[in-house]
């Protein structure tokens, strides 16, 4: 009978350590609304259209035919939203620099440089802009952007650059 017993006890240990452990009752958690955080308020950031690349008024040169200082069609749009930002910025002052290429003698160059500068000077003026806003200056062939000597490098430096003072 003991050994009928301790297999009896045996047996009821074995089925104890084989039945799965009974959870404790999880209590709800509460749910917590999530924080949000104050929203920084976004102010649009200006662009000056002066440097903004997307902008007609970030293009400031005007290229001319050789030995020519009429501005071609495909230049007055841009020469005229200059003159629009000038009117509505009263206190923005432009210089027109005049520019040639090598080829001519200095004090030709330097005359059509001039030419060329004031031929953008007028267009600004007829848009409304009044000429103390506007200063010129020719450099005739002194001040090239290209330093070839070929048209390539020649139709680069044919041109009235508009520089804004303060830039």
């Amino acid at each position: 009978m003991k050994q009928l017993m301790l297999s009896a006890l045996l047996v009821s240990l074995l089925a104890a350590c084989g039945s799965t452990p009974t959870k404790p009752a999880e209590k709800p958690v509460a749910q917590k609304a999530p924080v949000q955080q104050p929203q920084a308020e976004t102010k649009p950031v200006a662009i000056d259209p002066l440097k903004d690349p997307n902008n007609i008024l970030s293009h400031r040169s005007v290229y001319y035919d050789f030995d020519k200082s009429v501005i071609k069609a495909e230049y007055k749009p841009m020469i005229e939203a200059h003159a629009a930002y000038l009117v509505a910025h009263s206190s923005a002052k432009v210089t027109l620099q005049g520019n040639c290429d090598e080829r001519g003698s200095r004090e030709y160059n330097l005359a059509l440089g001039q030419r060329r500068a004031d031929s953008v000077k007028s267009l600004m003026e007829a848009g409304g802009v009044p000429a103390a806003q506007i200063s010129t200056v020719s450099f005739g062939s002194e001040k090239p952007r290209a330093l070839g000597h070929n048209e390539e490098a020649w139709a680069q430096n044919r041109r009235t650059d508009i520089v804004y003072q303060g830039e």
